[in-house]
Parts: C-alpha cells; structure tokens; sequence
C-alpha cells in the first residue's frame, strides 16, 4: 500500500467521522425536541397535600391509595395521544391529572387504560377505571349506564376530506354521493349523528379508533371522515397537508366525565375541581399546552356544570 493510497484513506475516515458526527448531533437536537413535545410526569395542577375526605367515598379510597386508573384515548391528537414515552397527553390528559391531584395523587401514580368509544361504559361499570376522560359526549343513552361529571368542554361534530377533494363540502353534500364511504368510530355520538345525512346506513364505515379512518381516507378507502372538530383538527395538523376540514359544526357535543352510575359525590367533587381549575388557572394552562397548539384553536370558557344524578 503506498502513501497516497494511505492518506486518501486517512482522509476519508476523518471526514466520515465528521459526517457522523454531525448526523449524531442532529439526532441528539432532534431527541430533545420530541422530548420537549412529548407528554411527561408533571402535573398541570399542584397536587394536593394529604387531602381529607368524608369515609366510605370514593374520593377517601383514591385519596387512601395513593393512585388512580383513568380512562382515555390514545390516538386522538391534542386529548388523547399515546407519546413517544408510551403515555397519553392531550387535553384529557391534563384534565384528568388535574382531579387526580386534588385527590392528593401525582401523575406518576396514574394508571392509563385505553378506552376506546365502544368500550367507555364496560369499563366503568365493570370497575376497570376509576373514571374516563375520553372526548366522551354526554347523552341521555348514556346516562342510563354511567353517570356524567361536567361539562368540561364542549365540541362540534365536522367533516374531514383529503385536501383536493371538492365535492364534499359539509354534511349536505353527503347524500347526494352515495358511493362516497364516510368514516368514523363504532359506538360513538359521531357514528350516529352522520346517518340522517347518508343515502343508506352502508354508506358509514367504522372503526374502533380514529386513526384508523385518517389511515383509511389517505388511502382512499373512505371519502371522508366525521368527528368532533378538535379531534379532525388535530388529525389535520398531523397529515402534513393531505387533509382538510370543511363546512361548518353541525352538532354540539358536551363532553363529560364518566363515573359510576349514582355516584354523585364523586360527580360534585369533580364538577367542584373543574370550577376551581378555571378560577385558578389551570384550566387554560391544560388547553393552551395541548389542544390550543392546533392552528384556530382559542381558549375555551369552562362549561356550566350538569346536576349530579
């Protein structure tokens, strides 16, 4: 081998080991980014100090264990995410760390199971969680099985499209093309609210989660897809262009906390815990960090709250 041939090769290790390191520095600005983005253990509220509560309450046995199970969803972005670090974040997500703390329990003593629309009221009434926090819309068929704490927010249902289709402009325009499948999840407000507008119920097409109808427009399975609009905002803001929302809300959707039906003690804790996160603060904090990213979002004001039954 002679010394030009060493050199060259001398050379290039050096500037491959400067182009590795500036792709590992890359990565590493990349790393702390997501990070940034991601969820994380704090808390929106401050957790309360040994907090007393009357006994026999469900509050008292929380409060005593020193943890919680919630039920959310994990594919809705800007509510209910799963992150990088495998755990939800969103604006449910904040929303129900907000309660867990008034009951004395931190974030990293929070149990999350996913709970998709279909399985919201097994779940409760089963003993699977202790409550959900799921973009869950409050209506008289519910109420049968569960028990609402709140309003703590409340949605429009809309239309979502890839952003050249022209033809679907709102819920109107949907019965007029028969052959344009509308997507949204089995079970939920949504599902149901979308029939009155389809030329025949096989027009809807369902899933269990909303990420798979996004997959299923960008792939051109469906024409469109229907949810409330924070939710499609939020799966526009992640479809890097490909898709829009049209027309106006058609629908309101007060969601609400679900709890075991008849526990009304639990309900008026909560309903009192939402007052005070929108007098102290932390109720806009939970929105602006979470949802209230979303382009056109604005600060909502904190719903007046059902009577507990």
């Amino acid at each position: 081998m002679n010394a030009i041939s060493l050199t060259n090769r001398s050379t290039g290790g050096r500037r491959r080991a400067r182009a590795t390191a500036r792709v590992l520095a890359i990565l590493a600005v990349g790393a702390l980014a997501l990070s940034a983005c991601g969820g994380s253990d704090g808390d929106t509220a401050d957790v309360a100090d040994a907090p007393k509560f009357d006994s026999g309450t469900t509050m008292a046995k929380l409060a005593d264990a020193g943890k919680v199970t919630i039920g959310t969803k994990f594919d809705q972005p800007g509510f209910g995410l799963k992150g990088l670090d495998g755990k939800p974040e969103g604006f449910d997500v904040e929303v129900a760390k907000s309660i867990a703390a008034k009951l004395g329990i931190s974030a990293d003593s929070i149990t999350w199971k996913e709970t998709p629309s279909a399985i919201r009221e097994e779940v409760i009434e089963k003993g699977e969680v202790d409550f959900v926090v799921a973009t869950y819309t409050i209506n008289d068929k519910r109420k049968q099985r569960i028990t609402f704490a709140g309003p703590y927010y409340e949605a429009g249902q809309m239309i979502m499209v890839k952003s050249d289709n022209s033809t679907i402009t709102g819920p109107d325009t949907l019965k007029s093309q028969p052959d344009a499948k509308v997507c949204s999840v089995a079970g939920s407000t949504p599902a149901e609210n979308i029939l009155k507008y389809l030329a025949s119920p096989g027009q809807l097409v369902t899933f269990d989660v909303y990420s798979k109808c996004a997959d299923a427009l960008r792939t051109g399975q469906v024409a469109a897809v229907t949810t409330d609009n924070v939710i499609l905002l939020g799966l526009v803001g992640k479809s890097e262009g490909a898709f829009k929302v049209v027309g106006d809300t058609f629908t309101k959707e007060p969601y609400g906390i679900g709890i075991k039906k008849g526990d009304t003690a639990f309900c008026t804790f909560i309903n009192d815990t939402l007052k005070a996160s929108a007098a102290d603060g932390s109720y806009e904090k939970a929105w602006t960090s979470t949802a209230g990213t979303v382009e056109g979002s604005t600060v909502p004001t904190l719903p007046t709250a059902d009577a507990c039954a």
